[in-house]
């Protein structure tokens, strides 16, 4: 399929092709009140400014919803629904497309194209959804079972749970960040000496500061509590996927996990990019995920066999010499399970989902040594050191360190959907 083409400079190699038109909040120096926009290019189209100067009258379906572009978060424009994004963003590719049925909207409008049509050098992008709740699941196969083979052994590596459910703990939404800001090096519990015989912690700054590979999905439609999502609806229940990583306080969360799972170690910040990419945009690029060897029960059996993404994920750590070393590549079809199928075991206990509310998919990583989505994989767990431009070399994050995750769907040079980057730098703990 040869790529749809805009009128609209369009840099080559861009993310923000016209087959994408992601969503997120920006707020300008000239307008310092955020609201909705979706990434074009090198540029944001404000869609508070196309939208108070008519650019949806050619869009009845949108015309009475209006003020959800004025908003600052995605939320009141998320609950309208799957079939009005699609209608949405097919409308706007249209607006941008080369042979433009209504160029007069922006095509033509010296005006408007000024207004609204702002370089993404200059503007703030912010948390695109207020986030009420966020759940991280473990969902990467061979993710699970790298470090279960750390901690248990080979024939202990998968709890007998795990190809019979996704399994996941409760998140903490508050600490979930826009990519660029910082993240300061937590303080907790740990054991300073694992081998002593008497286990007794101290209280320090995380030794083993870690990352996580991740996607995110964001939910769209409310279910009631005591109604579960069937399967078969799970999919209109989701709006698009961020890239995320989800920091790690991997000597934190070892002295803690025993009995219920992560807690500290994981609430200090998680990091996802600004412009959420909307399930239409990544329709064409659903592929099967890794094979699950256990049959799952009906209620979340699926019935396309194409469940997850092919985005090609990249993670770089650049040092505060300036270094930058490309530490993993990999692919988001290195998933065992869907989101569809995370939101509806969520939900069969009767839970009830909210609009913005988050879901991470756990880390993800291949089968080589170069795609795994941790350090603590790549390391094993301190064991051996993992290599960096400049003769530097890694166990875990030092202070001053940056991590730049960056994924991508296609091959085409002009048709590419992507997400731009989720950063985020390491800054010294307080001291206590």
């Amino acid at each position: 399929m040869s790529p749809l083409r805009s009128w609209f400079i369009i840099p080559r190699g861009s993310h923000f092709s016209l087959a994408n038109i992601p969503f997120g909040i920006i707020s300008t120096e000239s307008s310092k009140t955020p609201r909705v926009a979706v990434a074009i290019g090198d540029h944001a189209l404000d869609l508070e400014v196309f939208a108070a100067n008519n650019g949806f009258s050619a869009l009845s379906t949108i015309q009475p919803h209006q003020d959800v572009f004025s908003q600052p978060s995605l939320n009141a424009f998320a609950v309208l629904g799957r079939p009005v994004h699609s209608i949405v963003r097919k409308y706007l590719q249209s607006v941008l497309a080369e042979d433009t049925p209504y160029p007069d909207v922006l095509k033509t409008n010296s005006t408007l194209r000024r207004q609204a049509l702002i370089p993404l050098k200059d503007v703030k992008t912010h948390l695109p959804f207020k986030i009420g709740d966020y759940t991280d699941f473990y969902a990467g196969l061979n993710h699970a079972y790298n470090v279960g083979v750390l901690f248990r052994g080979p024939s202990n590596a998968l709890q007998p749970n795990y190809k019979h459910l996704p399994v996941g703990y409760h998140g903490r939404a508050s600490s979930v960040v826009v990519s660029g800001t910082p993240i300061r090096r937590p303080n907790g519990q740990i054991l300073s000496n694992p081998l002593a015989e008497k286990k007794v912690p101290t209280l320090s700054a995380c030794q083993k500061l870690d990352i996580e590979l991740e996607l995110g999905a964001f939910v769209c439609k409310p279910n009631s509590m005591g109604e579960p999502v069937p399967i078969s609806e799970a999919e209109e229940s989701l709006f698009g996927v961020v890239l995320m990583n989800d920091w790690s306080a991997r000597d934190i969360q070892a002295w803690e996990y025993v009995p219920l799972g992560p807690f500290n170690a994981k609430n200090f910040g998680t990091t996802i990019s600004a412009w959420v990419v909307l399930a239409d945009a990544l329709e064409p690029f659903k592929t099967k995920g890794l094979e699950n060897d256990s049959k799952v029960l009906p209620y979340l059996q699926e019935r396309d066999e194409n469940t997850v993404y092919d985005i090609q994920l990249q993670v770089s750590l650049k040092t505060k010499t300036g270094n930058s070393t490309t530490i993993t590549k990999t692919s988001s079809r290195n998933l065992l399970w869907s989101f569809p199928q995370m939101l509806t075991h969520h939900s069969i206990t009767g839970c009830p989902f909210n609009v913005g509310d988050l879901l991470g998919s756990g880390t993800i990583s291949g089968l080589e040594q170069s795609e795994r989505g941790s350090l603590l994989e790549q390391n094993e767990n301190g064991k051996t050191s993992i290599k960096l431009s400049g003769s530097e070399v890694r166990h875990f994050l030092e202070d001053g360190d940056e991590i730049t995750i960056t994924g991508v769907c296609g091959s085409d040079e002009e048709a590419l959907v992507g997400f731009g980057e989720c950063v985020g730098r390491i800054e010294p703990a307080l001291k206590l």
